[in-house]
């Protein structure tokens, strides 16, 4: 199955969208180069070859780039929903929403890497997010 990528112009708009309808903040841009070089990287197999690996560095990037001066975090949560949306994860995107919702604040304050956040983006598509021993490795990175 091929996976349907978001464009630099899609994100710029979400970005818009989000910040208007979800308690405001400033609509400027710092990078948005560092975005779009995410974007166009997530789509290299070699690098990124199962749509969770994407859809970590998207959300990964994203909270920690700073590529707007408001809203990262709220932009990596939606732009990564908006894939998931996109690509048929229907049933995982509200969980989604709901559940990376605390997590973007921890992945933006260095507590929890890249591999943490891997494994559990992972354990919430396979429904799995309840997972006792990933929940302890999350309150440790985070303690």
């Amino acid at each position: 199955m091929s996976v349907i990528y978001l464009t630099l112009e899609q994100a710029i708009a979400v970005h818009h969208k989000t910040v208007e309808i979800s308690g405001g903040g400033s609509l400027g841009q710092l990078d948005t180069g560092k975005l779009d070089a995410v974007l166009t990287h997530i789509q290299n197999d070699d690098y990124y070859p199962t749509f969770v690996e994407k859809l970590t560095h998207l959300f990964f990037c994203t909270c920690k780039f700073h590529c707007f001066v408001d809203g990262n975090k709220r932009i990596a949560i939606v732009l990564c929903t908006q894939m998931l949306l996109f690509n048929g994860y229907l049933l995982c995107a509200e969980s989604f929403l709901r559940e990376t919702e605390n997590v973007s604040y921890h992945v933006a304050a260095g507590s929890i890497d890249k591999e943490l956040l891997l494994d559990f983006l992972r354990a919430l598509l396979d429904g799995r997010a309840d997972n006792e021993s990933l929940k302890l490795r999350i309150l440790q990175a985070i303690a």
